[in-house]
């Protein structure tokens, strides 16, 4: 009998089974079509590898006002292509090996990977059919819940794989969109947006709300909007969709005011739900919200005894980093060891458009509506050496701090790799530095990272009051 079994191997499974074998437990993942769950196989990897391409292409196309010549000519836009076939070829496999190399590290520390589907049937207990047709009964002290979430899907717009997609589906696409239609604004519809307009095709986004990144720091999510628009990418707002459907070869979306919008492919990113059904939940005790969420507090308990819930299934920050976080927090709670319960006030979050949007900490809207009492500063990137010397045009860096005691609280940076940029912050915020320390700390120069310096200086120095 294993000491603890974990549905799911994403994040939060895989990072909780390593904590547990290392601390000497006999651990057991349980786990259907891969380790690395959805953030490796369908979401996170494959997205930010498409991405990846997508802005090389981009620094491609602007490098002629840098004085790049080829054959003579200033590099175009329109004259640089991907092979989309190929980039999601590689995309395929980066996943898969990456897939396959976390697996081994699971194996090599000593946990046991079964594949299959778990259902629980009481608080202690997991029915498993495995893969291979056979099925098995295991008995635990510690059960993970660690099931993920999957793409939502409208009743009159449901996904077909060819013309009407889900973020899951795009990689098997084997040419580029002659026009591809983004139904949704947040996280997943702006990156996507951005890459795939970055790839060549021709984008239209679709956006119930009156901007981009309704979530986002208001003053990043206008850089965002503007770069948007010097690429070509066409934001249709306050415009609901209500039903996506296959005409011929291409796909018509009608908004909820009878406008159409015609296009030949159509990404519907409009949320997740939680992989929480027919597992077993209500017979093991275990209480969900209204959505299907696993409720759990903040060191990753359900309302059953001994078992724990980590991950995008129980809806705390859909983020790969918090998964990971909430099942090593579940883990160090279940076998006794030291835990400090998860707070996510301090997650730094990236939206992985070009450019990147990082934040961390508090928000411009916590400012500004008075939940928390802090000044700010932002610095544009145009002044930036380093910004200089590589053509960036778009981008800043924000700081929040308390007024009286200058501890930086929040942050927000929007530049090329942002969520790179945004850890010193991090690292400040979570640690309670002042801006002081964070200013006077030696950065490199030219480098973006200097302008966060720079800012901590000038919000310390400024009689600035909230």
């Amino acid at each position: 009998m294993p000491d603890v079994v974990i549905l799911g191997g994403g994040p939060g499974g895989y990072e909780a089974a390593l904590i547990a074998a290392r601390a000497g437990a006999d651990t057991v993942v349980v786990e259907d079509t891969g380790i690395g769950g959805a953030t490796v196989l369908t979401d996170v990897v494959p997205s930010k590898s498409l991405i990846a391409v997508a802005s090389t292409m981009f620094a491609a196309g602007d490098a002629g006002s840098l004085g790049v010549r080829y054959d003579g000519e200033a590099p175009h836009p329109d004259r640089i292509s991907a092979s989309l076939g190929l980039v999601n070829e590689r995309i395929r496999g980066l996943a898969t090996q990456q897939a396959a190399d976390t697996e081994q590290r699971l194996v090599r520390t000593g946990v046991t990977v079964l594949r299959g589907r778990g259902r629980l049937t009481g608080s202690d207990t997991i029915a498993v059919e495995r893969t291979d047709g056979g099925a098995e009964e295991l008995s635990a002290g510690t059960i993970l819940v660690a099931t993920g979430a999957s793409p939502r899907e409208l009743p009159d717009a449901r996904p077909d794989g060819r013309r009407i997609l889900t973020w899951k589906q795009l990689y098997d696409l084997e040419e580029l969109p002659d026009h591809l239609i983004v139904v949704g604004s947040g996280v997943t519809g702006a990156e996507f947006a951005s890459g795939f307009r970055g790839l060549g095709a021709p984008v239209t986004l679709v956006s119930s709300r009156d901007r981009l990144l309704p979530h986002e720091d208001a003053d990043a999510a206008r850089v965002i909007e503007d770069v948007f628009g010097h690429r070509g990418i066409a934001v249709v707002s306050r415009a609901r969709a209500s039903a996506a459907t296959v005409v011929g070869d291409g796909v018509v979306v009608s908004l909820a005011d009878g406008r159409e919008i015609e296009g030949s492919h159509c990404l519907m990113a409009v949320g997740s739900i939680p992989n929480t059904s027919d597992i077993g939940l209500a017979e093991a005790g275990i209480r969900t919200d209204e959505h299907g969420f696993v409720m759990v507090d903040r060191v990753s308990r359900t309302s059953a005894r001994g078992v724990y819930a980590a991950g995008d299934c129980t809806g705390k920050l859909m983020l790969a980093s918090v998964a990971a976080m909430q099942g090593r927090v579940a883990m160090w709670h279940a076998l006794g060891m030291e835990v400090h319960p998860l707070n996510t006030t301090k997650v730094a979050s990236n939206v992985f458009t070009d450019p990147e949007i990082a934040s961390v900490g508090c928000s411009q809207q916590d400012v500004d509506s008075g939940t928390i009492n802090a000044v700010s500063i932002s610095v544009p990137l145009g002044t930036n050496a380093r910004a200089k010397m590589i053509g960036l045009r778009h981008g800043f860096v924000k700081l929040f701090a308390r007024p009286s005691t200058h501890i930086v609280v929040g942050g927000v940076v929007v530049a090329p790799h942002a969520s790179e940029l945004i850890y010193p912050i991090s690292i400040a915020v979570d640690q309670g530095l002042s801006l002081a320390q964070l200013g006077q700390t030696f950065t490199i120069y030219p480098s973006l990272s200097g302008s966060i310096a720079e800012a901590a200086l000038r919000l310390e120095a400024s009689d600035a009051t909230p």
